[in-house]
């Protein structure tokens, strides 16, 4: 591509950073970055109703820890500022273009109200109609609605600004990812809001003019914005603006029920913020949220942000509905754990910290043990750092209670001559044994008793671990305190061998 390559990435400050909305910036910034573009983050928080404390905040914080950065924002601002709807609002700049609209008879006030709205779509549901606006104008001339509206306006009635509809239009462009699109302009329900009655801009209006401000050349978002499209394009003409590339990606589904991501479904984690309390990695939830809706070349399905960015191709964005697979979302994170287990070993030993299983100060001078006590117990098995905590709780800092079953293993005739024939040879070995050295003690006695399998190796672990499974034993008790064990093995036999 010749031209200059602008995309924006426009969120709301209404809650945290949602895995579609993840997804839109990520390829907003692929787009941007292999084509040396500019990266632009816009803040839509003219509904102030709905904006939540640190919204922003959030979004900006979780964008930088998937590896984004920005060229414009709020917190970085450039030419086209300012970078937030609402203190763009308050410098006049959606107001120009709607008294534009109105003086050109583009647009009208309208002073309607909720209860002849809701009495006109009852008629409309009665009489099979598709749900449309009514224009309440027709026939009149100019200065008899300028008349009507001083009649309302002695009323005490405030006016909603509504886009007047050219019934007869249809609204075509090629999109980037859908191919050729068209929609006729009955379809939009009629003439529709511009501005609210408390003067706010609504979303259709004030994302066409600030996109056009601020040089926007293509608009990537998600597939629930096709039906937007019509309504932006028709400001864009009547305002005799250039139309931006339009690119609508697939939308994201649940993978088990097929339905699409909706934030209401509580049985699927959908915020970043949640992944990242949990300890997934964020270059894997970059490289994971990056294959929903496109496709790379080749069968590699592990990628960085920065390879991502050499390979990004645009014609690669899928028309298919996007899987999310928790599963394979717990594969990659897995992948990248594995790959560089040594950077992630800070994170999984804070975990055991946060989980009150030692203190950060015994973090610090046992650190050795603990990274040794991590690799022994298993990480490369775990889908997020978070799971660490259940796999060394026990035996390393926790005992589990010994079951019915392992009292039979510890009494039965084989286990009562294992029990012993082991506490005899643990005691004998030094403190600094080795996992060779437990492991030659443990074939030994196979040999002396002729019992192997779990005759065998069972009693040894209820004695020393009270588990009858779990990490390779030879290898847990170069970790396990000698004198621990011992005082673990002795009151076994006494309760249950004496």
């Amino acid at each position: 591509m010749t031209e200059d390559i602008r995309v924006r990435y426009a969120p709301s400050p209404t809650g945290h950073l949602h895995i579609g909305n993840a997804r839109t910036a990520i390829f907003n910034w692929l787009f941007a970055r292999h084509y040396n573009g500019t990266f632009v983050i816009r803040i839509e928080d003219t509904d102030s109703a709905r904006n939540i404390a640190d919204g922003e905040k959030s979004q900006l914080e979780n964008l930088a820890w998937l590896g984004l950065d920005w060229d414009e924002s709020p917190d970085k601002p450039g030419v086209y500022g300012p970078y937030r709807q609402s203190e763009r609002n308050e410098q006049g700049i959606y107001q120009e273009f709607i008294d534009a609209l109105l003086a050109s008879g583009q647009a009208y006030k309208s002073y309607k109200t909720s209860e002849q709205l809701a009495s006109e779509r009852e008629a409309q549901q009665a009489a099979k109609q598709a749900p449309h606006y009514v224009y309440e104008y027709e026939g009149l001339t100019n200065e008899e609605r300028e008349s009507k509206y001083a009649e309302f306006e002695a009323q005490g009635l405030k006016p909603v600004v509504r886009f007047r509809v050219p019934e007869e239009q249809v609204y075509a462009w090629d999109d980037i990812v859908k191919g050729h699109i068209e929609i006729g302009a009955k379809e939009v329900g009629g003439d529709w809001v511009i501005q609210k009655a408390d003067g706010m801009p609504t979303y259709n209006f004030a994302v066409v003019v600030d996109d056009h401000l601020m040089k926007i050349s293509h608009v990537l978002r998600g597939d629930d914005h096709v039906s937007n499209t019509p309504k932006q394009i028709m400001i864009y003409e009547a305002l005799g603006w250039d139309v931006p590339a339009f690119g609508h990606m697939a939308l994201i589904i649940n993978g088990e029920t097929g339905k699409k991501l909706s934030k209401r479904d509580e049985n699927l984690l959908q915020f970043v913020e949640q992944y990242k309390e949990l300890g997934y990695q964020p270059q894997a939830m970059v490289n994971f949220i990056g294959l929903l809706g496109w496709s790379p070349k080749g069968e590699d399905e592990i990628f960085s942000l920065s390879e991502f960015k050499e390979m990004f191709d645009e014609k690669r964005l899928s028309k298919a509905n996007a899987k999310f697979d928790q599963k394979k979302l717990e594969w990659v994170n897995n992948q990248w754990m594995r790959r560089d287990t040594d950077a992630v070993m800070p994170q999984l030993t804070q975990e055991l910290v946060n989980a009150d299983l030692l203190s950060a100060d015994d973090a610090k001078t046992k650190k050795k043990w603990l990274e040794e006590v991590i690799r022994v117990a298993g990480v490369d098995g775990i889908s997020y750092t978070r799971q660490i905590v259940e796999l060394v709780r026990k035996p390393f800092f926790e005992l589990s209670d010994i079951t019915d079953e392992m009292v039979e293993y510890l009494t039965s005739e084989d286990g009562r001559q294992v029990a012993d024939a082991w506490e005899s040879a643990y005691k004998a070995l030094p403190t600094n044994a080795t996992a060779v050295d437990y492991m030659n003690t443990i074939r030994a006695i196979q040999n002396d008793l002729e019992i192997k399998g779990r005759n065998l190796w069972n009693p040894i672990r209820i004695m020393t671990t009270h588990e009858v499974q779990g990490p390779n034993l030879p290898e847990m008790l170069t970790l396990l305190d000698k004198d621990n064990v011992l005082k673990t093995m002795a009151d076994v036999k006494m309760k249950y061998l004496a």
